[in-house]
C-alpha cells in the first residue's frame, strides 16, 4: 500500500466520504449475516415445529432487512462515487499543474501519447480503486471475519474441518497477485506505446501521406498493437492458470462441509437448519475469497497506475525559482542582456555552447547565424532559462537571470518560433494569447504590422474564424504571421525571432521586416535566421559553429572577412555580386569567382526550367 500512502494527500481531505462509504458497506455486510440465521429459524423453528403462524413475521423481517441493506448499499455507492471522482479531479489538476512547470529537459524525452495515457486511463484505474476497490477489499476481510465468527458459534469443529483448504486458497491468491502486478504494468506500458503511435501518426498525417509511408505506419502500428495483444494474452494466461486452482480449493471446502456436516446431522449432533445456515455461511466466505482475484486485479491495476502517476508528481523540476527570487517590474526593465563566458551542454551530449560572450545593450538587434547544431537556439533557450547554465552567467539589466522569478522573466520576452503552434481557437484568441487584456484595435494593429490583417479579413469569420488543430487550414506563412502578431501584441522588452520569416516569401518578408524595424525600436531583439536578408540590419551578427563563436560584427564588417558569413552571402546572393555596395574586390577574389559560378548555374537552371 506504499503507493496509496504517497497518494494520501488526494483522498485524505475527503476522508469523511471514505469512512461513510466503508461504514455503509460494513453495515450492509453485517445485515447479510441475517439471512443464514433466518434460514435456520425457518427450518428448525417454523417448518420442523410446524409454527406456520410465524411466516408473516418472518417475511416482514426479510423485507426490512433487504430494504435497510439496500439503503446502506445506495449510500455506499453514492459516497464512494463522490470520493473517487473528487480524488480523480484533484489528481488530474495536480498532474496538469506539474506538467506546466516541468522543465524542457523533461519534455525532451517525454512522449505525448504516454502522458495522455497517464492523465486518462491511469487516473480512471485509481479512481475506481479509491472510490470502491479499497472498500470492497475491506469488505472481503469483514465478510470472512464475521462469517467465520458465526460459523464458530454454530459448530467450531465443523468450522475447523471446513477451513482446512482455506490456506491453500489464500496462498494461491497471493501468488496470483505477485504475478499479475508486473503483467498489468506491462499492459499499461504497451498501451502507452500504442497510444503514442496513434498520436504521432495523426499529428504527422500530412508528412506520412507526402512520403507515401502509409504501409510503414500500418506496420509500425501493427507491431505496437501486437505487443499490446501479446502482453494482454500473457496476463490472460496468468488468470487462466490461477483461477481454476482457486475454484478447486473453494469447491473442496464445500465438499468437506457437505460430507462432515451430513455426518453430524445423521449423528444428531447438528440440526438440518444449522447445516443449511452453515452452508450459506461458507458461501458467504468463499464467495468473496473466490472473487478476490477480481479485487486483486483492481488493486494491482490501480497500483501500477499509481506508480506511473507518481513518476510525474515526483519528477524533479530542474529549472525553478530560488527561494528569494526577485520579481521584475515591467516599467523598470530596460532589456540590457549580457552573456558572460557561458558554456552549456545538453544531457549526454557534447557542449552546445562554449565560452559564449555577448553584450546586447537596450534596443540593440543581435543576429545569430550558423548551421544545424551550431548553438543558435541554445543561446535563446538559456536566456529563457529553459535549462540551467553549467558555467558562466547571463544577466538582465545587471541582474543574474538565475535570481529572477521565471514567470516575470518570461513575461518580458516574446518569441516567434520557426515551427509555429496555434491553438484550436479563434484567430483573435490566438493573437491575444500572451496578453488577454487588449482591445480589438490593438489586435488589428499587431496583425497589420505582421502583414496578417488582409488575409485574416478574407477568412469566413475574420478574426473570429476558428483555427483547426495546430493551425491546419492555414498556410505555413499565414500561421507564422499570426505568431508574429501574437509576439508583437505582448509588447515585450526582449523580442526573439527564431527564423520567424522562414515560411513566407521574399516580398512578404521584406514587408514584415519593415514592420519589425518600427517595432524593434526600444527593444532588445535576437534574430535567428538562415537568410542574410533577415540579419543585415542587426547591430551585431554572431556566427556560430559547433557551439563556438567563429565570427562577429556588423553585416558590412563580416562581408569584408573570409569565413562562413561571406560564404553564405555568396550562395544567397550569387546572381547579385554588387549587393550592399560591397565590391567584388572588397569581398575577395574568391568570393567573386564563387558568385560568378553560382550565378551561371542559377541562370542555366532557370533557362532549363523555362
Amino acid at each position: 500500500m506504499n503507493v496509496f500512502k504517497q497518494l494520501k494527500e488526494f483522498y485524505w481531505p475527503d476522508r469523511r466520504l471514505l469512512f461513510v462509504s466503508i461504514g455503509c458497506l460494513v453495515l450492509a455486510t453485517a445485515l447479510g449475516l441475517v439471512y443464514p440465521n433466518l434460514l435456520r429459524y425457518l427450518i428448525d423453528d417454523v417448518i420442523t415445529k410446524e409454527e406456520y403462524g410465524l411466516v408473516p413475521r418472518l417475511a416482514i423481517a426479510v423485507v426490512l432487512v433487504v430494504s435497510i441493506k439496500g439503503l446502506f448499499q445506495y449510500l455506499h455507492g453514492l459516497s464512494g462515487g463522490r470520493l473517487g471522482n473528487k480524488v480523480a479531479y484533484n489528481m488530474r489538476g495536480a498532474l496538469y499543474e506539474k506538467l506546466q512547470f516541468l522543465s524542457f529537459q523533461y519534455y525532451d524525452k517525454a512522449r505525448t501519447g504516454d502522458l495522455m495515457s497517464r492523465l486518462t486511463a491511469d487516473l480512471e484505474a485509481i479512481r475506481q480503486f479509491i472510490g470502491f476497490g479499497f472498500a470492497q477489499i475491506l469488505n472481503v476481510v469483514l465478510m470472512v471475519v464475521f462469517g467465520s465468527a458465526m460459523m464458530f458459534s454454530l459448530n467450531w469443529k465443523l468450522t475447523l474441518i471446513t477451513f482446512v483448504t482455506m490456506p491453500f486458497l489464500v496462498f494461491t491468491a497471493m501468488k496470483f497477485e505477485k504475478n499479475i502486478h508486473p503483467a498489468f504494468r506491462s499492459i499499461r506500458k504497451s498501451m502507452s506505446d500504442l497510444t503514442t503511435a496513434v498520436q504521432e501518426n495523426i499529428t504527422g498525417v500530412r508528412t506520412v501521406k507526402s512520403f507515401a509511408r502509409e504501409p510503414y505506419e500500418i506496420d509500425k502500428f501493427s507491431e505496437r498493437s501486437t505487443a499490446y495483444k501479446d502482453t494482454s494474452i500473457k496476463t490472460s494466461n496468468i488468470w487462466a492458470k490461477y483461477f481454476p486452482v482457486m475454484e478447486l480449493f473453494a469447491n473442496l471446502s464445500v465438499v468437506v462441509l457437505l460430507g462432515a456436516g451430513g455426518y453430524l446431522v445423521i449423528e444428531k449432533s447438528m440440526t438440518i437448519g444449522e447445516l443449511v445456515a452453515f452452508f450459506s455461511l461458507i458461501w458467504y466466505i468463499i464467495g468473496p475469497m473466490w472473487g478476490i482475484g477480481f479485487h486483486i486485479n483492481n488493486y494491482t491495476q490501480s497500483k501500477a497506475s499509481g506508480e506511473r502517476v507518481l513518476e510525474i508528481l515526483h519528477q524533479y523540476v530542474h529549472v525553478k525559482d530560488k527561494e528569494n527570487a526577485a520579481k521584475l517590474q515591467a516599467d523598470q526593465v530596460k532589456g540590457h542582456v549580457r552573456y558572460e563566458n557561458v558554456t552549456f551542454s545538453y544531457p549526454d551530449s557534447k557542449p552546445s555552447l562554449v565560452d559564449f560572450t555577448l553584450d546586447a545593450p537596450p534596443g540593440s538587434v543581435i543576429g545569430l547565424l550558423g548551421g544545424t547544431g551550431s548553438g543558435k537556439s541554445t543561446v535563446i533557450q538559456l536566456l529563457l532559462r529553459a535549462y540551467n547554465i553549467k558555467e558562466g552567467k547571463i544577466t538582465l539589466d545587471g541582474r543574474n537571470i538565475a535570481d529572477i522569478q521565471l514567470q516575470s522573466l518570461r513575461e518580458q520576452t516574446a518569441l516567434v518560433f520557426q515551427e509555429t503552434f496555434l491553438f484550436s481557437a479563434s484567430i483573435r484568441n490566438n493573437i491575444s494569447y500572451g496578453n488577454r487584456d487588449v482591445s480589438m484595435e490593438q489586435i488589428i494593429e499587431a496583425s497589420k504590422l505582421a502583414k496578417a490583417h488582409d488575409f485574416i479579413m478574407e477568412l469566413p469569420l475574420g478574426y473570429d474564424t476558428i483555427v483547426g488543430e495546430r493551425g491546419l487550414g492555414l498556410s505555413g506563412g499565414q500561421k507564422q504571421r499570426i505568431a508574429i502578431a501574437r509576439a508583437l501584441l505582448k509588447d515585450p522588452k526582449i523580442l526573439i525571432l527564431d527564423d520567424a520569416t522562414s515560411a513566407v516569401d521574399m516580398e512578404t518578408e521584406h514587408e514584415i521586416q519593415a514592420g519589425f524595424k518600427q517595432l524593434m525600436q526600444g527593444r532588445t531583439t535576437f534574430i535567428i535566421a538562415h537568410r542574410i536578408s533577415s540579419l543585415r540590419h542587426a547591430d551585431e551578427i554572431i556566427v556560430l559553429d559547433k557551439g563556438h563563436t567563429v565570427q562577429r560584427g556588423s553585416h558590412q564588417e563580416l562581408l569584408k572577412q573570409k569565413g562562413p558569413y561571406l560564404d553564405t552571402y555568396n550562395i544567397q546572393y550569387a546572381d547579385r555580386p554588387q549587393e550592399d555596395g560591397v565590391s567584388a574586390d572588397e569581398a575577395g577574389a574568391e568570393g567573386q569567382e564563387e558568385r560568378a559560378k553560382l550565378a551561371e548555374v542559377i541562370r542555366l537552371e532557370r533557362r532549363l526550367a523555362q
